[in-house]
Order: C-alpha cells, then structure tokens, then sequence
C-alpha cells in the first residue's frame, strides 16, 4: 500500500508537472521573440505625431521663401498661359509665340498721363489693318534698363548732376528693375551689368573718363544689344544722356534706328543737353528721331538743374503704360517692317495721344558692329 500509494503519487504529480513545463517553455519563447522585437524598434528612430510633423510640411505651412536675389521670371515668348503673381508678389508676363506686344504711355491734350482706360479704349493697327488685342494690362511691370552715359571730354563739368539725375531714375523706378550701366566716348565700356545695388551703379557711374568723342549711336546699338541678348525681363529700356552730336559712330543713325527697331526692341528714352553744341538742331534731331521711332521721349532741357526732375518723369511715365499684346492678322515674314499706330478712345476723356513704337522689323537677324566692353 505505501509503495501504491507513492506511485499513485508520482503519476499524479506527473500528470500535472508535465502540462505546467509545457506552458512555462510557451511563455519564455514568447517573452524571447517580444524582447528581439524591442530592440529592433529600439535601433529605429522612434516616429512620434510630432516627429511626423517636422518630417512632411502640411497644406498649411507657409513655403520656404527664395532668396532676395533670386532671379524674376522671364516674359520671353511662350506657349499661352494664364497671367499670375509669383511667390514675391511681383507680376509674371506671359504671351504667346506669335504676340507682338506693346508698352503704350496714354496721355491728354494737356499731356498729363491717363491711367484709368480699360481694354475697350485701345484700338491698335498694323500696316492700317485692325488687329484683335488678346492680352492687356496696367500694372507697374519691372523692367530691364540700361543707363548710357557720354562721357566725351565735354561731359566733363556734367557728369555730377547727370549721375545724381540717373541713380534717381533707379530710386523712382519700380524695385525689381534690372538696371546696367554704360559709359561712351569714342568707345562704350559695360562698367557694370544687370544689377539693382544702387551702391554697384553708384560705383560703375563714377568712373569718368571724360575724354574723346561721341559715338553716341555705336553706345546705344550696342546697349540693345546687351538687352537682346541678356535681359531676362521682356520690357526694356533704355536712358541716354549726351551734350552733343555724335561724331564718333561707325553706325548712322539710320542703321541704329533700324536695329533699335527690331522686334522686341527697347524703347530709348533720350536727354539731349545740348546747351553749348556747335550743331545742336542735328544732335537734336537725332535723339528725336531715335526716341519718337522707338516709343520713348526726347528731353532739352535748358539747365543741368533741369535733368533730375526730368529723369524722375521718365520713370513715372514708364511705371504707368499699358501692356497691350496682339497676334497680326497676317504672317510675318524676316526682316519685313511693320507699322504700328494705336488709338484710345473712352468717354469723359477728350482727345488722347497713345505713344508707343511707331513699328518693328519682324524676326530680323541683329547685324551689330560692337559690343559694349
């Protein structure tokens, strides 16, 4: 009976130790895959809500914004798009391939400037054909300058006041204009490219030289040029300054009218002091031939004390026109001129006077002879 009764025990025992180690063997293999599994997750950076957050910005985040002197937009020819603002608030241009486009300055019989006309005022022609107008706007649009500057032995006592007229210019002018300067005698040096520093102007402008003759033609075929070929901004301009006639040019004035004129062309606004000029009607003549042809103004004034207020007017006149663009009726063929005139017309206005390029040579080659250095 005792031995049985140990048996009886034993098998007993057996029958309940046996399940129990097979339990306690689940649980450890068990607490050994989740221990693995913690220091898996412990090698990875944990991703928390607030880890995410700083990983993808949400819809409403404010976009990193570029750097001050990052580029503007080109408004070169394009496939049509709709017009916009860009991230720095400063309008984008946009025209189609085949749009012609045209910077007017509207003023009344009392040549003040009219800035309140809509899209139904303008009618513009070419060649005497109406054409349809499928872009227009009226905003301050920035433009690409260059600054040309005589700097012939006889600009030598000017210069001060013409330098002080021109960095005056820049500060009335819209901001984000890209500006260069050239300075000209018998030659036209590039002494400072694209820029709005008024410092680096400031600097290029007072590089004198006064000296030599006046190619004043050479200067400014060569400054469209500069425009044409490095411009990233589709309104250009440019603002001459001289006290005589040239006398220097390889170019006539002609041949710089021509070039000025080719499609895209710059308009040329001109200061001609002309005070003490042995031929000042045919120095004139030309500074109004190039101005009226290309859209600008020609200025005389009769005192240097004049030339600053006169540079501040042509900032205000060219911060105020109209961008009217239009696809000619009919094809345009290389090299072939076209004549432009535009009209305006609105009620509560008398009679307006648009100005604007009186044409443009269409897809023609440029035939420069010199570059500004």
């Amino acid at each position: 009976m005792p031995g049985r009764d140990i048996t009886h025990l034993l098998n007993k025992s057996q029958k309940v130790f046996f399940p129990l180690l097979f339990l306690l063997c689940l649980c450890l293999g068990q607490s050994v895959q989740v221990g693995a599994q913690d220091k898996t997750e412990s090698a990875a950076p944990a991703t928390t809500p607030e880890s995410t957050a700083k990983q993808e910005p949400t819809a409403s985040q404010e976009p990193a914004k570029p750097a001050e002197n990052t580029p503007l937009p080109s408004a070169t020819p394009q496939d049509s798009q709709p017009d916009k603002t860009d991230s720095q608030g400063v309008f984008v241009f946009r025209k189609t391939v085949d749009e012609v486009m045209l910077h007017a300055t509207v003023v009344d019989d009392k040549q003040r400037i009219v800035t309140t006309l809509d899209r139904s005022a303008f009618s513009v022609f070419e060649d005497g054909k109406p054409q349809s107008i499928i872009s227009f706007h009226h905003v301050d649009i920035p433009v690409a300058m260059g600054i040309v500057i005589d700097n012939s032995g006889s600009m030598r006592e000017k210069r001060n006041k013409v330098n002080q007229a021109a960095l005056n210019l820049v500060r009335s002018s819209n901001p984000r204009d890209e500006v260069f300067i050239v300075n000209f005698n018998d030659e036209q040096y590039l002494d400072q490219d694209f820029t709005h520093d008024l410092l680096k102007l400031k600097e290029a402008l007072e590089k004198i030289d006064a000296r030599g003759g006046t190619a004043l033609y050479d200067a400014v075929v060569a400054s469209a040029e500069h425009l044409k070929k490095n411009a990233r901004l589709e309104k250009k301009v440019i603002f001459v300054v001289t006290d005589g006639e040239d006398n220097a040019s390889s170019e006539t004035l002609e041949q710089a009218v021509k070039q000025l004129q080719e499609e895209g062309g710059p308009s040329v606004y001109a200061i001609g002091v002309l005070g003490d000029e042995e031929h000042p009607k045919r120095a004139k003549k030309a500074l109004q031939v190039i101005a009226d042809r290309t859209g600008g103004i020609a200025f005389f004034p009769k005192t240097l004390d004049e030339v600053d207020e006169i540079s501040r007017t042509i900032a205000n006149d060219i911060r105020n026109q109209y961008a009217i663009g239009y696809k000619p009726v009919s094809p345009k063929k290389v090299g072939e001129f076209r004549q432009i005139r535009v009209e305006a017309k609105a009620k509560g206005h008398g009679k307006m006077i648009v100005r604007t390029k009186s044409g443009y040579f269409a897809g023609a080659e440029t035939a420069t002879t010199g570059a500004a250095k």
